[in-house]
């Protein structure tokens, strides 16, 4: 086993001022992509659950509003590998994130007042497996 240094209190310090505001480190799991037009934020919604998703989904539009992006380019899949046909109790439609998250946005004031619109996306981004949020930047917080 590997002994460790000895962190200087004022290394320490650094550090800890540091995580506290870590702005320079970019998030994985969002994707900028820019074209001529506007900023569209990508997010990949695969593996989470309906509860993770839309609390998820509430941190990037308010992320996104702050950061002046356009539009969200969402990935939700097609909901083919849910298992919610086997269970009689569970919504076939709404238990699945394409559906669920858009009824999420329409219903949850503190969002709905910053999106224009929410689609399906083209074919080229993901077609029915991806939604297009296009935000209204004219309202802020």
């Amino acid at each position: 086993m590997i002994k460790k240094k000895n962190i200087s209190p004022e290394d320490l310090q650094a550090w800890q001022d540091y995580i506290k505001d870590p702005t320079d480190i970019e998030d994985k799991d969002f994707r900028v992509t820019k074209n001529s037009k506007n900023i569209r934020y990508k997010f990949d919604l695969h593996g989470y659950s309906l509860t993770e998703a839309n609390k998820k989904v509430y941190d990037m539009i308010i992320f996104c509003i702050k950061k002046n992006y356009k539009e969200i380019l969402l990935i939700t899949g097609k909901g083919i590998h849910s298992n919610t046909d086997k269970d009689i109790f569970v919504s076939k439609n709404m238990s699945k994130l394409k559906y669920s998250v858009p009824d999420y946005i329409k219903n949850e004031p503190e969002l709905s007042k910053f999106i224009s619109s929410v689609s399906q996306a083209d074919y080229k981004d993901g077609g029915e497996g991806a939604l297009i949020i296009k935000l209204n930047l004219k309202n802020k917080f």
